[in-house]
């Protein structure tokens, strides 16, 4: 994604000043050992550019904490990070468990409201935030042979005896030198029956990113949910970041489904600009694999000041059990695959800007 390569050229012509290339940026891997996320792996990762970022490995390969220089990217709740557990996975009682942070996947199998489908009681947005992942590989940049990429694999399973049966392998990526994160998500269904499928990323942003002033960047047709048509109104400038709202006390808040404006190959870029500070934040995807695009505005005070941009594969919230059996992108069949590539990118540069407001509207 990242547009330039020079910072990635410069550090590598630093070679020979260096023995060890973590001096220049990698991944490094350890445990929490405090508080209600004691025990949960985690992989720093620094990029060599001003963006770091924390994965937690025992939360689905989700992306926790994200900084570019002193300045966070994300929201994170009071609660912080929790330690995984099946407990959470019940009516609203994912909310307990949810950290905030830049990236949490919703899925695989439902996502949206709890519902009981065929008996089954099914929570808040899916067991996947819930679910460890196992490590398949680690990989960090070798200057000697000239490998400047950084990855980190796993794989993550929603199993039960009888089904459903169905594997995520995960890779998150970046570049020495350059402000991005590249995440693929491969779902495999392992077992010998069709089953649901969707899924959604949670990708939360807060303070100082987000400010009284800041910009949500999007281009195109934006429908509210019900009850929240006044928000979205023409005559509410709901893509200016507000400051704190009483009306957003406790639960209050409001969404939107985006059908965003793509480009000639169905690429979409939505994100957040500060101007005051000068940074914006890009997502880039595909509508090919993405159906639409979820916004969430939560401006709370004391510290409730979240927006979200989710894309998710699903034209609806909750998907009804008639378009799920109809709509080939809600299910998977025995052996089927499905792959989502999303890349978050920061920018700094003016004409960076400028050029992510140009893929916005839809041009290059």
């Amino acid at each position: 994604m990242a547009k330039s390569s020079r910072r990635t050229k410069a550090l590598l012509a630093a070679k020979s000043k260096l023995i060890n290339p973590t001096q220049l940026g990698g991944i490094e891997t350890s445990v929490l050992d405090n508080g209600p996320g004691r025990g949960t792996r985690i992989a720093w990762v620094n990029t060599g550019s001003a963006l770091r970022y924390k994965v937690l490995i025992d939360r689905g390969l989700d992306i926790a904490d994200a900084f570019f220089g002193p300045h966070s990217l994300c929201w994170h709740s009071f609660g912080g990070i929790t330690a995984p557990t099946r407990a959470l996975d019940r009516g609203f009682d994912w909310l307990r468990g949810f950290y905030g942070g830049l990236v949490v996947s919703c899925g695989p199998t439902h996502l949206g409201p709890p519902t009981i489908r065929n008996g089954e009681e099914l929570g808040l947005h899916g067991r996947h935030s819930n679910t460890p992942a196992t490590l398949e590989s680690l990989l960090n940049p070798d200057l000697t042979t000239g490998q400047t990429t950084m990855a980190i694999t796993g794989t993550v399973r929603t199993a039960k005896v009888f089904g459903p049966n169905i594997e995520l392998r995960r890779t998150i990526t970046s570049e020495l030198g350059q402000p991005a994160i590249n995440i693929t998500d491969t779902f495999r269904n392992l077992g010998n029956e069709t089953v649901p499928h969707v899924w959604l990323l949670h990708i939360n942003f807060g303070y100082p990113l987000l400010d009284a002033g800041s910009e949500l960047l999007w281009s195109g047709k934006t429908i509210p949910i019900i009850g929240c048509e006044q928000f979205f109104s023409r005559s509410n400038k709901f893509k200016l970041v507000p400051q704190p709202l009483p009306a957003h006390k406790g639960a209050g808040e409001a969404c939107a489904f985006i059908e965003p404006k793509t480009d000639r190959n169905k690429m979409v870029s939505l994100g957040v600009h500060n101007p005051k500070l000068g940074l914006a934040v890009e997502i880039r995807c595909s509508m090919k694999q993405f159906q639409r695009v979820l916004n969430w505005q939560h401006w709370g005070p004391r510290g409730e000041y979240v927006c979200a941009i989710e894309p998710l594969n699903s034209p609806m919230w909750a998907v009804p059990d008639t378009a799920r059996k109809t709509d080939p992108s809600h299910r998977l069949r025995p052996g089927q695959t499905r792959t989502y590539q999303t890349s978050i990118v920061v920018h700094s540069r003016p004409s960076d800007i400028t050029a992510l407001r140009r893929r916005v509207a839809g041009r290059k």
